[in-house]
């Protein structure tokens, strides 16, 4: 069962720009990403969005697919950055490992 949590986003500023609750999951950087895995990242930003931290340290090894080339953030309608959010994640998940 995943424990969902509120304040994820504000434990998210920490590691990158407040942009997650921008988005509106509409799809557009799923559409344009090379990797078209399984709908990252508009998955993992939702998981942001909803809290799903456990979710996210789940699936860390997605988050290293990501080859940053900023095609998710040049098409995203709300300017919501996925790419930042992405390297925001990886930021998160290696501080989760390094207290563990």
């Amino acid at each position: 069962m995943t424990r969902l949590s509120p304040d994820f986003v504000e434990e998210m500023k920490r590691y990158s720009h407040d942009t997650a609750l921008a988005c509106f999951n509409c799809g557009t950087c799923t559409a344009i990403c090379p990797l078209i895995d399984e709908h990252f990242p508009r998955r993992m930003i939702r998981y942001v969005q909803i809290g799903a931290k456990d979710r996210i340290l789940e699936n860390a090894p997605e988050l290293w697919k990501c080859l940053h080339c900023g095609l998710c953030t040049q098409t995203c309608p709300r300017e919501a950055n996925p790419g930042e959010i992405i390297l925001g994640l990886k930021r998160m998940v290696v501080a989760h490992w390094r207290k563990s």
